[in-house]
């Protein structure tokens, strides 16, 4: 017995003092939410379109963005998890696609998701879509403004009020109101469906430029992201956080939209939904232990 137990102790020595260069192993990304997380009290996420990662880094059309790579943790091996545009929304937004594999809208669904979660914890969410007629409005489309239900996943959810499907022009000037979460949805131009990559940039930088700014100094983050690649880069896509809690760089690790519900989740203490579950949380934090690979 005494030998069986000196045997185990000098087999755990080497992964208790590390390598033999006095560097930490990396940690697997799926363990990397065993440390303590950082305070964020606003989280704002912007959802583009349709462009791989490969279309945005180093365009000079999009410098923008590119500043925002450069500042944040760039996933630089981030990928949606499907085609069309529509399944990806729910993923991000429920762990799950709900069903639906193309871009037909005017679903209801009683499942869980992120703003319900935070509901129940006493947390708050808005989802801010450009060119939403009003708010509350359940429609498929708005053809003058180009906006499309499709890119807006809460209206789809019974248990999500319509008093949290709000058109952008109600994303707070004090950015103080923010709720805990809320998405940005620009419409169909704005986004890069419809229109181009420089004015996607022009418009982001516009709208969401003064928040990134004040962020840095008000415990609050902005993640960056796209629905899907337009199919030319097996769906790799851009993806990235800025805040003052993020250590910069770009992460290796292989994640997806699960990945970035997982985070935002684990960020306020809310159970995994769907294949969240199985995601690891991201390790992008200065307080992180874990090593990136």
């Amino acid at each position: 017995m005494k030998k069986m137990l000196l045997l185990a102790i000098l087999l755990a020595l080497p992964a208790l003092a590390g390598n033999s260069s006095g560097q930490s192993k990396a940690v697997p990304v799926a363990t990397a939410a065993s440390h303590p997380l950082p305070k964020v009290d606003h989280i704002v996420v912007v959802v583009e379109e349709n462009h791989s990662y490969k279309k945005i880094a180093g365009n000079p059309s999009a410098p923008y963005m590119n500043e925002l790579l450069s500042q944040g943790a760039n996933l630089v091996n981030h990928y949606a998890t499907r085609h069309p545009s529509q399944p990806n929304y729910l993923d991000l937004f429920s762990g799950s696609n709900q069903g639906v594999t193309d871009d037909k809208p005017n679903h209801t669904f009683r499942s869980d998701n992120l703003a319900h979660q935070l509901a129940m914890r006493g947390l708050t969410f808005a989802g801010y879509s450009e060119g939403l007629p009003r708010a509350g409005y359940a429609g498929p489309y708005d053809l003058k403004t180009k906006y499309a239900r499709k890119h807006n996943p809460w209206v789809d959810f019974a248990n999500v009020p319509a008093s949290a499907n709000l058109p952008l022009a109600r994303f707070p000037q004090d950015y103080d109101k923010l709720p805990t979460v809320s998405f940005v949805i620009p419409n169909m131009d704005h986004d890069m469906h419809d229109g181009t990559i420089k004015a996607a940039d022009d418009w982001l930088k516009q709208r969401l430029g003064g928040y990134v700014k004040w962020a840095q100094t008000h415990n609050s983050l902005l993640i960056l992201t796209w629905d899907e690649d337009d199919r030319s880069e097996k769906n790799q896509i851009p993806t990235v956080f800025v805040g003052p809690m993020v250590r910069k760089g770009d992460y290796k690790n292989r994640s997806d939209h699960f990945a970035v519900l997982r985070t935002i989740e684990d960020l306020y203490g809310l159970t995994p939904l769907g294949k969240a579950k199985k995601a690891g949380a991201l390790p992008i934090w200065k307080s992180d232990i874990a090593t990136r690979r």
